[in-house]
């Protein structure tokens, strides 16, 4: 069962990734130069907007069903996009690629929460994170295979068997026991919930680049997903079986672990978009030095995820997590050390230590979240954690890149290109910037609840409702 679960975070995680060196070829082969990016965007956003819809559908029918719709949509999209006769056509069936991965990655999380008791959650949640490391390394280094022997459409023909194998052993593997009694959906809230949300993350994503942030464009954007999130709240107070049940957000430790994870996709962010860029365009190496350095981080974080288990069993979570962030900040600060004569291998070294810290971190907060409801609020609640992180990363990439622009505004440009010194100045205040990321994610942990043994109860509670393992 758990490699079935792995095998569909893998399909997710290899496809976030995989097509960013196949860029060249896909352009080359449809055009639209200028659209490329929306194969990323659009892919983000639908995958981020039905997040929380997902979790509460997972909580009314159970997670089988939901995974496996998941897996059916990310495998349709992928077809579709193998089969793309231009740029739009691509675009559209990246959206759909989206709207499956949306099921998949929380459903994954979900899953381990009913399946794992709390001293096993932390050990499988760094087998889940260890997915997405390696996924980081493979995904790109197939990208580029694919594309320049076989055809870049193979990197999205290749999720067909892997989809088919994953859907069949949760099919096979894992049964649960679900209340069948008629469900009251709320089909007003979910659908608010979804256009308000597309709306928020749109905007934080396109603002800046597509449209100024003050332009009549972006204030829409974000104005009219700030009016109808006040409407899915005026919604959600009278619905008889709410999307997302407005006392979860009274909760101390959901909040305090929503703000834990919204950080760390910034964080993360931050990182991906500018430590290879730092690597290539100062230190002056290849793009595959430049991916080793920071798949150090990738690989520091299930090592400690593994390990925070043992640690919180004996100190507690909230204890735990402070050990995390501590080390993530002691990381961020050594990027500031780095400068034009750095060596490849201290940043791989920094990118390490804050992985260790990730792990420690982003592993048990969201235990402690899960642990704190019933089964049937786990997938609402683990959903709403996954939809934080990546309102997280949209903000980041918001934040991140006016710092960059506005640095690179007031610095040297050659014919050649931003010159190194300033790309140097400009990915300087990204690192400060994560600096300050790493503080507000140091108070988001001290917001939690100090640890309390009770709390481990609810993660059991529906333990005998889950036949398979």
């Amino acid at each position: 069962m758990l490699i079935g679960v792995m095998l569909s975070t893998a399909v997710v995680a290899i496809d976030a990734t995989v097509i960013a060196t196949a860029v060249p070829s896909v352009v080359a082969d449809l055009g639209g130069f200028a659209e490329f990016p929306w194969l990323f965007s659009v892919y983000l956003l639908a995958q981020a907007v039905t997040v929380p819809v997902y979790g509460k559908l997972a909580d009314v029918f159970g997670r089988k069903p939901v995974m496996l719709f998941g897996l059916g949509l990310f495998l349709l999209g992928s077809v579709l996009c193998g089969l793309a006769w231009d740029m739009g056509a691509l675009i559209a069936f990246r959206a759909v690629q989206g709207l499956g991965a949306g099921a998949v990655q929380p459903m994954s999380m979900t899953i381990v929460g009913d399946l794992y008791s709390l001293e096993e959650r932390a050990k499988v949640q760094g087998y889940i994170a260890s997915v997405w490391g390696i996924s980081s390394v493979v995904g790109p280094t197939l990208g580029g295979v694919f594309s320049e022997y076989v055809s870049w459409r193979w990197i999205f023909f290749v999720n067909v068997p892997l989809c088919l194998v994953a859907a069949a052993m949760i099919g096979l593997r894992f049964a649960e026991r679900v209340d069948r009694r008629r469900p009251q959906i709320d089909y007003a809230g979910a659908g608010v919930l979804t256009v308000a949300l597309t709306l928020l993350v749109l905007g934080l994503l396109e603002g800046g680049q597509a449209w100024a942030w003050a332009s009549p464009a972006g204030v829409a954007v974000l104005g009219g997903g700030g009016v109808l999130l006040a409407v899915f709240v005026a919604i959600e107070r009278r619905a008889a079986d709410p999307v997302v049940p407005l006392r979860l957000l009274r909760s101390r430790l959901l909040v305090a672990t929503s703000l834990v994870s919204a950080c760390v996709g910034a964080v993360l962010l931050g990182l991906t978009s500018y430590v290879p860029t730092f690597v290539q365009d100062v230190l002056g190496t290849g793009p595959l030095v430049a991916g080793f350095a920071l798949a150090a981080l990738t690989l520091g974080w299930p090592l400690s995820a593994s390990q925070a288990g043992r640690l919180y069993l004996r100190i507690g979570i909230r204890s735990t997590a402070l050990v995390g962030v501590v080390v993530v900040l002691l990381g961020a600060a050594l990027l500031l050390l780095l400068d034009g004569s750095s060596s490849v291998l201290l940043v791989g070294g920094t990118t390490f230590v804050i992985g260790l810290g990730m792990g420690f971190t982003a592993a048990p907060t969201l235990i402690a979240a899960q642990s704190a409801v019933a089964w049937t609020e786990r997938g609402v609640v683990t959903g709403l954690n996954m939809f934080a992180r990546s309102a997280g990363s949209a903000v980041g990439i918001a934040v991140f890149g006016a710092v960059v622009n506005a640095t690179l505004r007031g610095q040297d440009v050659g014919s050649d290109g931003v010159s190194p010194a300033a790309l140097t100045t400009a990915v300087h205040h990204v690192f400060q910037g994560t600096v300050l990321l790493t503080v507000a994610l140091l108070a988001a942990v001290l917001l939690m609840p100090r640890d309390r043994r009770r709390a481990q109860a609810p993660a059991e509670e529906h333990s005998d409702e889950v036949a398979a393992r």
